[in-house]
């Protein structure tokens, strides 16, 4: 593996390693918080702890029914029955979307109550018509959390009531939410509506933070006695670099204004205590590397995204990179094959990222007589 130091700037201060900002202190039993712009875990407390994750669940609920929509199994504008099922739902729950069973609710009508309303009834009239049964739709549930590698989730129900073994952390529902925000971006907009009205009932979103906040732009609450009040929160606010987005996940505040004040000030705090800092833009080579056998003598590395890093507020200058690569690197490469690693770490050596490097444009393999010579100039070598 050969090791290429390139700096990012052109003068450097050499500095004692700096000490990782601490967050506030927050009131909530198990937190993270994440920057999704630079992939880095900005704070966190017993966030890989299982708990019981309330209606923190339906993340995990409105991403298999995305899933299902993306795949064309149903459309927005279809229509779906209630069962007994979901009208059972009613019974002592104040989560509801109120659907009964001579209605035919759309999908999209179906989201809204899940997603703004926090509808039990909802959960149980999608799985349904997604799965067939709401037990078939939770195994797709966990099959998508096996999937992730989400090793401390394990789902019971599609609601988020309180049942044995029916549990997540932080981490885990952080990882979910993340994955509707990049992969579902055509329907994270569901998460920023404030309220709903269905069969003339209107409720508001349960997320404080809509109101107070104008760049938190969603996305779930959750509570129920075990869980105590439990909320995921993201923000995307503008920099001089570009949009950076936060995601925050507390669990176990003791109220609704808790939960929204807590999580209000650990995204406040981790716009302030760090700075994305963008390193490469996307597409650019980051290095020109020999190739052997190849019809061309170099292949240009590149990351596959802009590359943003997130440093300690002031430590921007503070930075250098390391390309890590295969040596010798033969032909034929295929555009996107992935052949080092970009590490970046501040001048007193603390490591900040590791990005993938791949190729950015393919190098077919070059004739007999071209593979030959090299072949014979490595065996000197």
């Amino acid at each position: 593996m050969k090791r290429l130091l390139l700096p990012l700037f052109t003068a450097f201060a050499v500095a004692a390693q700096a000490q990782a900002p601490q967050p506030p202190e927050i009131a909530a039993r198990n937190f993270v918080l994440i920057d999704l712009t630079t992939h880095k875990t900005l704070a966190e407390r017993e966030a890989d702890v299982p708990q019981d994750p309330a209606s923190l669940t339906k993340l995990m609920t409105a991403y298999v029914v995305f899933g299902a929509l993306r795949d064309r199994k149903l459309t927005l504008e279809q229509t779906l029955p209630v069962s007994r099922r979901a009208w059972d739902e009613r019974k002592g729950d104040p989560s509801l979307m109120f659907i009964d069973t001579t209605m035919t609710p759309k999908v999209d009508e179906l989201l809204r109550g899940l997603i703004i309303q926090s509808g039990n009834d909802a959960a149980v009239a999608l799985a349904e018509g997604v799965a067939g049964t709401v037990e078939n739709f939770v195994q797709l549930m966990n099959r998508q959390a096996q999937a992730w590698g989400l090793k401390h989730t394990e789902f019971r129900n599609v609601t988020g009531m309180t049942e044995p073994g029916h549990k997540s952390s932080a981490r885990d529902l952080a990882v979910t939410a993340a994955h509707i925000i990049t992969d579902f971006p055509d329907y994270y907009g569901y998460y920023s509506q404030r309220d709903y009205t269905f069969n003339k009932i209107r409720q508001d979103n349960r997320n404080l933070l809509l109101r107070r906040d104008p760049t938190v732009d969603g996305m779930k609450t959750g509570y129920t006695d075990a869980a105590g009040y439990c909320l995921v929160a993201s923000a995307n606010r503008d920099f001089p670099n570009g949009k950076r987005r936060l995601l925050s996940v507390v669990m176990g505040t003791a109220s609704k204004e808790a939960r929204a004040s807590e999580s209000q000030k650990l995204l406040n705090w981790g716009y302030t205590a760090f700075d994305a800092v963008k390193i490469f833009d996307a597409g650019k080579a980051i290095a020109n590397v020999p190739v052997w056998k190849g019809t061309a003598k170099e292949a240009q590395l590149g990351a596959a995204d802009a590359v943003y890093v997130a440093v300690p507020h002031g430590d921007a200058g503070k930075l250098q990179t390391q390309v890590e690569r295969t040596d010798p690197l033969v032909a034929p490469l295929n555009k996107g094959q992935r052949v080092g690693t970009l590490r970046v770490a501040t001048t007193a050596g603390t490591p900040v990222a590791e990005v993938p490097l791949i190729v950015q444009e393919a190098v077919p393999g070059a004739g007999l007589l071209g593979r030959a010579w090299d072949s014979l100039r490595l065996w000197i070598k």
